[in-house]
């Protein structure tokens, strides 16, 4: 794989353009898929699936493998006859530019439940099986946050779930499942590779630390003894307090490992390929004391190595994983990653400094490695012009040879598609052209502004994916 050269598409499925306020699994993302095949695409990177968590953020979720429901397709809803177009009309959102969050957090769930009564008196929408052996324990977990107001520690000792929302989240459950497996089949069929995103944390309310509290570092009253997070570093002085809860390697590991590995082999079913975020922390990881006031209060501890990156790969061999490898690491994390046999991101939109020469420079890309025009988290190419330093910007449009006339965007997926790198991913903002106002996530900051970008259809035309597939060939990147 890695002696050949391939390229894609980063972009959310919540960011898929449709009618009902969010993107979906249906109609809109198989169009997509088709304009992906159209440029000569081979891969379409998305952001986790599981339901989102704090400020609508999919790295902070309640679930390790459940799926968002948001994304459920209605219109698919519909067909089947558990949906009326009265109904699918007040689901209805002119909101091409943002997902409406609080509109679907106020209306989405009860138009599901319609759904749910409905299926049960017809026997032709009886769910299909797709052997998910952890939803029960999420679906009872789910229904007891439906019952319990507060977070879990909150909740009484003999906290019980009502048996008809165990059902309800079911049935969301094998709704979802049933419309990804058919997505996935579908991309497959146009050679198009899905590419998921794992993010190396969960939120501390969630399914796994409620059920099983041996896997994480709790005191003996069973809260955190210790959270997630980065120490401080050029931009942010006090480190990021992300506060999910740690693994326990060290006291549990054996079950740890396994949980790992269950999540693997679901990773295997769900996808083609994997960027495992925050990689880093399998060498070390930055260990907050629960009470501290910021994350510099913080320091390293040994992470599960190559022992857990063995494990996963001989569990899911034929899974391609892409380590996330940003961020300050020490000589002994970089020599880590450089030798674990994964091949880790170039990011340009931190390439240009003019005084240095970064790694991250398409001359510089080596073929095992991943190149990015930028990510979920950085801007917009076309905002770092705008904003950086001049002598930077004025680096990025020399070197790039950037054109106003042709579009700046086509200058910077030409640089990256030309890079040694065996694979070039672009999120679809930089294949556009998009300013600052596109900006998936602004990371430290909480607001509508974030996890909520949308892209409208009428930029998904032929001129886009013809441009796109010309670079592609160019820079031999077809199949």
């Amino acid at each position: 794989m890695y002696d050949a050269r391939f390229s894609g598409v980063l972009l959310a499925v919540s960011s898929l353009p449709g009618p009902y306020g969010i993107g979906s699994l249906g109609a809109p993302a198989r169009r997509f898929v088709d304009f992906l095949a159209e440029a000569g695409q081979t891969y379409w990177q998305i952001l986790p699936l599981v339901p989102p968590g704090h400020g609508n953020s999919p790295y902070m979720s309640p679930s390790a493998f459940a799926g968002n429901p948001f994304l459920i397709d209605l219109d698919e809803l519909a067909a089947e006859g558990l949906l009326t177009q009265q109904e699918l009309d007040s689901a209805r959102r002119d909101a091409p530019d943002r997902v409406d969050y609080a509109f679907l957090h106020e209306t989405r769930m009860d138009l599901l439940e319609l759904a749910f009564r409905r299926s049960l008196t017809l026997m032709e929408t009886a769910p299909e099986e797709h052997h998910l052996p952890w939803i029960g324990e999420y679906a009872q977990f789910a229904a007891l946050h439906d019952r319990y107001e507060g977070s879990p520690d909150q909740w009484p000792e003999d906290a019980k779930p009502d048996p008809d929302r165990v059902a309800f989240h079911t049935f969301l459950q094998d709704t979802f499942y049933r419309q990804w497996f058919h997505l996935k089949e579908y991309a497959n069929q146009k050679h198009i590779r899905i590419m998921g995103d794992v993010p190396f944390y969960l939120s501390a309310d969630s399914a796994e630390v409620y059920y099983h509290p041996e896997l994480f570092q709790l005191d003996e009253d069973g809260r955190l003894a210790a959270v997630a997070g980065v120490p401080p570093d050029a931009f942010t002085a006090d480190g990021q307090f992300w506060g999910n809860p740690l693994y326990d390697w060290e006291g549990n590991r054996p079950a740890v490992f396994a949980f790992w590995k269950e999540r693997i082999q679901w990773c295997a079913r769900m996808y083609d390929a994997i960027r495992i975020d925050h990689f880093r922390a399998f060498h070390t990881y930055w260990s907050v004391p629960a009470g501290a006031e910021s994350a510099k209060e913080g320091h390293w501890e040994p992470g599960p190595g190559m022992a857990l990156l063995n494990l996963l790969q001989a569990a899911a061999p034929k899974l391609e994983l892409i380590a996330e490898d940003l961020g300050n690491l020490d000589l002994d994390a970089l020599e880590f990653v450089r030798s674990c046999g994964i091949p880790g991101m170039k990011v340009m939109v931190f390439a240009f400094d003019p005084n240095g020469e970064s790694a991250y420079l398409p001359h510089n890309c080596q073929p095992f490695s991943v190149v990015y025009t930028g990510t979920h988290d950085t801007q917009t190419f076309v905002q770092f012009l705008n904003e950086a330093w001049p002598e930077e910007s004025g680096f990025a449009r020399r070197y790039l040879r950037l054109r106003e006339d042709e579009g700046l965007g086509w200058g910077v997926i030409s640089g990256a598609w030309a890079s040694g790198s065996y694979l070039a991913i672009a999120p679809l903002q930089d294949v556009l052209g998009l300013g600052g106002d596109a900006r998936m996530n602004t990371p430290g900051t909480v607001g509508d502004h974030n996890w909520s970008w949308r892209v409208r259809a009428d930029a998904l035309n032929p001129y886009v994916s013809g441009k796109l597939r010309e670079i592609t060939r160019t820079y031999r990147r077809c199949l």
